[in-house]
Formats: C-alpha cells, sequence, structure tokens
C-alpha cells in the first residue's frame, strides 16, 4: 500500500526517504536513516523493528545487500513484508515478500532503491527509478521528490492517495547545525499529499536552507539605506545598535533566523521583507 525511495547522495554526505502511500500518517512508521550511516523503509506489514535493526548493521559495515538479507531471513513475517536499505557505499537493496498484495516489487542500484506493493503496476517503480537518476542536478532532497512526484504521476498506490513524506539526513545539517535531519516532513492525512509535501518543501527550503554566498547582497548604500526604511515599516526601526541587530530581530521573528548573515543580505530574505512590508 506504500511506494518509497531510499537512496544515497552522489558525494556520500547525505541520505534519505521519500514515501506515499493511501494510508494514514506513512511517515510515521516507514522510513529512518541516520548520518554517515544509510537510510531504511519498512512497509507492506512493516516490521518497525527493521528501522533500528538495519541502522545497527550498517554501522558496523555490513552491506545495504547483507543487511537485508539477515533481517528478512530472521523474520518469519518477512512473506508479507517490504524492505529498503541504502548503505554509505555501494548498492541500495530491496525485499518484497511473495504474499505481499499485487503489483508489488522493487528495484535497486548504486546507492538507491524504490518498491511498492498495492500498485497499479510495474510502471511507478520504473518512473521512481528513471526520475531519481535523470535528475541528479537537482539539490538531494528536490531530487528526492522528483522521484515521489514521478511514482505518483505514473499511478502510485492503486487505491488513491492519502500521505506522504519525506526524510533527510545529513551531519550536522539540521537546525542551527545542533542536529542532522536537514528535512522531516510529514504529510499524515490529505487529498493530493505528495503536492502538499512538495509545498511544505518549499517552505521549509526558504526559511532554513542555508544562504548562497554567491547571491548574498552587501548591506551598503542605497540597499541599507531601503532594509532600513523596509524594516521600520515592518514595526523594526534601526536603533543604536545599527541595521545588524534590527535585521537579525525582524528575521528571527519571521523565523529566517538560519538565513540571516551580518553586513549582507541574502536575496530570499530581502524579497520576504518587502513582501511584509506591502512593497
Amino acid at each position: 500500500m506504500t511506494f518509497s525511495l531510499v537512496a544515497r547522495s552522489a558525494d556520500g554526505r547525505l541520505f534519505g526517504v521519500a514515501v506515499a502511500s493511501r494510508f494514514l500518517a506513512a511517515g510515521a512508521l516507514v522510513p529512518a536513516a541516520e548520518a554517515l550511516v544509510g537510510a531504511v523503509a519498512t512497509q507492506a506489514h512493516a516490521n518497525l523493528a527493521y528501522r533500528a535493526q538495519a541502522l545497527a548493521l550498517l554501522r558496523t559495515g555490513v552491506s545495504a545487500t547483507d543487511a537485508v538479507a539477515g533481517l528478512v531471513a530472521a523474520d518469519p513475517g518477512r512473506d508479507d513484508r517490504q524492505l529498503a536499505v541504502v548503505g554509505a557505499t555501494g548498492d541500495g537493496a530491496t525485499w518484497t515478500g511473495p504474499r505481499c498484495h499485487p503489483w508489488a516489487g522493487g528495484q535497486a542500484g548504486d546507492g538507491w532503491a524504490a518498491q511498492g506493493n498495492i500498485l497499479t503496476g510495474p510502471q511507478v517503480i520504473d518512473a521512481l527509478r528513471d526520475a531519481w537518476l535523470a535528475r541528479a542536478e537537482l539539490p538531494f532532497p528536490q531530487r528526492l521528490l522528483a522521484a515521489l512526484t514521478a511514482g505518483d504521476a505514473a499511478g502510485g498506490d492503486r487505491r488513491g492517495r492519502q500521505s506522504a513524506a519525506m526524510l533527510v539526513v545529513q551531519r550536522h545539517g539540521g537546525y542551527a547545525g545542533t542536529g542532522d535531519e536537514l528535512v522531516d516532513l510529514r504529510v499524515d492525512d490529505h487529498v493530493d499529499p505528495v503536492s502538499e509535501l512538495r509545498r511544505l518543501l518549499g517552505i521549509h527550503h526558504m526559511l532554513f536552507g542555508r544562504p548562497d554566498p554567491a547571491t548574498l547582497r552587501d548591506l551598503t548604500g542605497p540597499l541599507a539605506a531601503e532594509v532600513a526604511e523596509l524594516l521600520a515599516a515592518t514595526g523594526h526601526p534601526v536603533g543604536p545598535a545599527g541595521l545588524d541587530e534590527a535585521l537579525a530581530a525582524w528575521t528571527g521573528l519571521e523565523n529566517l533566523e538560519e538565513r540571516f548573515v551580518p553586513g549582507r543580505i541574502d536575496p530570499i530574505v530581502l524579497e520576504h521583507l518587502r513582501r511584509c512590508a506591502g512593497r
């Protein structure tokens, strides 16, 4: 009743899972990932213990293929389960038990594995694979989303839509560098969950994306004057401590503190400030 992709970035720094299903809150059950280690998806009659067990095996250097083989061999319920694992190196691996509801199956390659059950047909997995392989130019979370979107467009879960989720980890990639969860988004119950996940990912990127140094603008001259005027219009006039302090206070209230850079301004922050000031 679910289709998913587990994947590793080309540079090996990010691991992630994207999933969609006609099932309430699939993101609460299916995905798990650990920075520097790998990613896991458990579905069909999910065995939630697979998540911690697979990551523990990967942490000791066991390959994805051997992790999947070991877990399903030890599980008497394996015939009703699907499992996918990707590790720090090599191919991903996937298992589909023979009693999973049709259509069910999966594919795997270097750094990825795609799988699903109760699908409209094998074209869903083909679409996941093709979109993942074709969109290498995208940032990793957007690449996962492109693959999930392609699977959804190819028919997805044959019973319909309900939930979608994305989990991406990177060492110190989380909020303010204090955690590893770069993206952790869930759409638990929605008529078009993949589209809603896309909307949430866009907001996440705006609020928590790191500024691109190449696009930062110096807060000097006319731009500094404009920013001061805009801040005043939003109720944050520049005080004795200067423009940086006023801008830092405003970005903090707008949840844009991850994009604040002293002495400079991110164009995304500038455009949001203009909107808030009615410009």
